[in-house]
């Protein structure tokens, strides 16, 4: 099944690649922070509202993609967005988030300190504003290294 595929694919991603447009089809891609993910939803944190937003918010159906290095499989992941901004919701996932940012923070410290490696940012911050999309996985496409591609629809 490639819904449990998928879902655990991401759990070891912190951010996956997202495809919008606007209305007259004028394209945007960009990363997305992962903020959980299960068969049925993933759940994105947009803290900049600027193109992406705006295209959703007119045209609320995205594209998702990232790539499996250790298994050599990349995954298409198609559905309708709905934007979380207010409310219990995002109150609870607010929280969820600061957890998920406290935790990749000190990964990276951690990692830096025993590799040695530098660098310039080891904290991530919770901005003031920001927004959740809840991407709802209506079309999964797996494809393999030799252009095969399988498909799933909910």
């Amino acid at each position: 099944m490639l819904r449990k595929t998928v879902a655990e694919a991401l759990k070891k991603r912190h951010f996956i690649n997202v495809a919008s447009s606007d209305l007259h089809g004028k394209p945007n891609g960009v990363s997305k922070f992962i903020l959980k993910s299960d068969t049925s939803y993933i759940y994105l944190v947009d803290y900049s509202l600027s193109r992406t937003y705006s295209n959703i918010k007119t045209n609320p159906r995205v594209s998702l993609s990232f790539f499996d290095v250790e298994a050599l499989l990349g995954y298409q992941i198609n559905g309708p967005v709905e934007i979380i901004e207010a409310g219990k919701e995002y109150d609870d996932i607010s929280a969820e988030l600061l957890e998920r940012e406290i935790s990749l923070s000190t990964e990276r410290i951690i990692k830096g300190v025993s590799t040695g490696k530098k660098h310039e940012h080891f904290e991530v911050a919770n901005p003031k504003k920001f927004v959740i999309f809840k991407v709802k996985m209506d079309e999964i496409a797996e494809v393999t290294y030799s252009g095969e591609i399988r498909r799933e629809k909910s």
